[in-house]
């Protein structure tokens, strides 16, 4: 689809259902309708729920505006989102449009990612409650006999002038049939907006704190029982021999199967399966990275980072290098998935960002047709990237298969910190080059570590393409922050057979972080303010914008008390930008409070800035986590780390008692806004500490 024409499909149905393209650049559309019945009819199916790339509105006879989303909900807020935006268009209420989750499709893209949710759903979805809007209204008009301008919508009913009114439900059979709308079905302009940029409560808010939302460990599957895995103690282990003898003469306890990443349990309850699980017998053979430590993956990751080249000559230096360490997603909500297996046919639910690639892989893995595989899609408890993986769903599927019965695997806490997918550790080399008060030359190298191809044990299984993104976070460029000169980026990677995963922000989250600690120790060089500094360097104005925010209303250069500073960082992309401004209590340098955060985001449109505030306040928290505390270790090839008990993630007594959001106006199109604030918070939070203790750290988090 061009930039200047949207579809919108009727489809055959005897309510009204309309579809739209997802993906599409709606930015200016004129909504229509194929002229030929041909071009219309391999979308007919649409309505009975069948696959395609596409976002399907139907107005109900019961009056719900329903709209079935191929992305999944994992506490990013995006069925708000979808339910704002069709609620615009349609003058509906929020309570009456449902947007349920659609299951893996066979073919175009569900992918939940990047930044990128709101961005590909605010044209399709604005276009098709748009034109249902309009043939509702033209079907009242028909059925009252009365000029379709002459009418309005409010609360998901049209309204006559003489106070007559009827709901959507009662008129979408007989709009249906409409062809072409009475009047426009143009979305409106921004001016018009009611709905679209008001704070706004999630709509599941009330189902969340109450228990009624459900997601794969609530569900009740027929005949599926609990069902625990007893992993290797090093990571990529493997199985030798087992003695299952005692456990499969435990009560409760129904079956005992060998799979690739263990031995599993399944049980009449958890209980039973973990007590089960722990009267295993199981000689291990030791994983591939049993000879390997911290000091010795740090070592490589040196090693591997690419000449950084000769600096122009003439020029003085700021040079510096950078660790971080591995970090788990570690979501509230555990790994689950439920799994029925026949002998011809398989049904697995669990929350997925990739349940298109999820249901190849499951197919693969059972050796049945794609076709004969159904995955349906549950909201999630937190993902961070987690759930791009499908680790569990293939194991469950496994074992549902070896069982001969329904299962309801669950991972522990555990399992996902020692065995599951990791944000990998990194090493950065940066060297800003100066020449008269202005750097001339910004040269960034980087190694990481990589996933090897060949890696044994269920952890291998689950990939959702390349497990992490080649390391080209956004640089000071000419198309990125900073007017720099010449930039250069160069990137290695050290191959090691661990499961690693797209962690929120992926490769921007260490890349800017350690370019922004860098900006801060250039403009200490020169003598400059590091607001000041940026504010002349910058090359966009809504960056600089942003930082101004910051500056202001977080008051940037007040006296503060000894070991007590601010810190500041800016970050660009998804095609937005956010500033962060953080103030640290460092007076023990070795527990130190954040105490403060201010943040200012311009994100274009933003359809719910009280969502927004929320992902920018998980950003902060991301931030202090990282680059204070939390992180994993590598012990001779085992995650130490297993639980929260001691992998440090911020806790409420860490979060920042002073926490501000500033949204800024915008009407252009929404970029994206859910992993955008991590960098600028991870840099801002370092910078901070950097100048509260006087010290320079190099290695993330700084308790390691």
């Amino acid at each position: 689809m061009s930039r200047r024409k949207f579809v919108v499909y009727s489809l055959a149905a005897s309510t009204l259902t309309l579809a739209a393209p997802l993906g599409c650049d709606g930015a200016r559309a004129d909504a229509d309708e194929p002229a030929s019945s041909a071009s219309r009819r391999p979308l007919d199916v649409l309505a009975r729920g069948a696959d395609e790339e596409m976002l399907v509105l139907e107005v109900t006879a019961a009056n719900k505006v329903v709209v079935r989303l191929p992305r999944v909900e994992v506490g990013q807020g995006v069925t708000t989102a979808a339910a704002m935006l069709v609620a615009e268009e349609l003058d509906a209420r929020l309570v009456d449009v449902d947007i349920p989750l659609a299951g893996a499709r066979a073919k175009g893209n569900q992918y939940t990612g990047g930044s990128s949710s709101v961005s590909s759903l605010y044209g399709p979805a604005r276009e098709l409650a748009a034109l249902a809007r309009a043939k509702l209204v033209t079907a009242a008009a028909r059925r009252w006999h009365l000029p379709a301008r002459s009418l309005r919508t409010k609360d998901t009913r049209v309204f006559a002038p003489d106070g007559r009114s009827a709901t959507f439900g009662s008129l979408s059979a007989s709009a249906a049939g409409i062809q072409r709308p009475d009047v426009s079905s143009k979305p409106k302009p921004a001016s018009r907006h009611r709905v679209i940029g008001r704070p706004t409560t999630r709509i599941d808010a009330r189902d969340i704190v109450t228990g009624k939302a459900k997601y794969a460990g609530d569900l009740a599957v027929a005949g599926a029982k609990p069902t625990v895995v007893a992993r290797p103690p090093t990571l990529g282990g493997k199985v030798v021999s087992v003695d299952d003898r005692a456990a499969r003469a435990m009560p409760g306890v129904h079956a005992v199967v060998r799979i690739p990443g263990g031995v599993a349990v399944v049980a009449e309850s958890f209980h039973h399966a973990f007590k089960a699980k722990d009267a295993l017998r199981i000689k291990w053979a030791p994983g591939p990275l049993v000879s390997l430590s911290d000091a010795a993956i740090r070592s490589r990751l040196r090693a591997a980072v690419p000449r950084l080249g000769s600096p122009p000559r003439g020029s003085a230096q700021t040079q510096e290098e950078f660790e971080f360490a591995f970090v788990s997603h570690a979501p509230m909500e555990v790994l689950t998935a439920v799994a029925d297996v026949r002998a011809h046919r398989a049904e697995i639910w669990f929350s997925s960002q990739t349940p298109m690639d999820a249901r190849v892989s499951i197919a693969s893995a059972l050796g049945l047709p794609k076709a004969k595989v159904a995955v349906h899609v549950l909201r999630g408890g937190g993902s961070f990237g987690r759930r791009l993986n499908y680790d569990a769903a293939i194991e469950a599927a496994l074992i549902s298969k070896a069982a001969r019965r329904p299962v309801k695997l669950m991972w522990s806490r555990g399992d996902d910190i020692r065995h599951g997918r990791m944000r990998p550790a990194s090493h950065h080399r940066i060297r800003a080059s100066r020449v008269r008060g202005k750097v001339v030359a910004f040269a960034h190298s980087t190694a990481s570590v990589s996933e090897a191809d060949k890696q044994s044990g269920a952890s291998a299984q689950g990939g959702a393409g390349p497990a992490v993104a080649p390391a080209a976070g956004p640089l000071p460029s000419d198309r990125g922050l900073y007017d720099f000169g010449r930039v250069s980026e160069r990137s290695g990677s050290v191959e090691l057979a661990m499961p690693l995963g797209a962690w929120r922000s992926v490769d921007s989250g260490t890349v800017r972080t350690a370019e922004e600690i860098v900006v801060d120790e250039v403009a200490k060089a020169l003598g400059k303010d590091p607001v000041a500094f940026r504010r002349t360097t910058l090359r966009s104005k809504a960056v600089k914008a942003v930082l101004a925010k910051v500056a202001n209303a977080g008051k940037w250069g007040r006296a503060m008390p000894p070991g007590q500073a601010q810190g500041v960082a800016v970050h660009e992309e998804y095609g937005s930008c956010v500033a962060c401004l953080v103030e640290i209590d460092a007076t023990d340098p070795k527990s130190p409070r954040v105490t403060r955060v201010v943040m200012a985001a311009d994100v274009g449109t933003a359809v719910n800035p009280r969502g927004l505030e929320a992902q920018l306040m998980g950003t902060a928290m991301d931030g202090i986590s990282t680059i204070l505390q939390a992180g994993l270790h590598i012990d001779r090839g085992a995650v130490r780390e297993g639980s929260y008990a001691d992998f440090h993630y911020a806790r409420q007594r860490h979060a920042p008692p002073r926490f501000e959001a500033h949204i800024m106006p915008s009407r252009r199109q929404p970029g994206g806004a859910g992993e955008l604030g991590v960098p600028a918070a991870a840099g801002a939070v370092a910078n901070a500490y950097a100048r509260a203790t006087g010290s320079q750290p190099r290695r993330f988090p700084l308790n390691f």
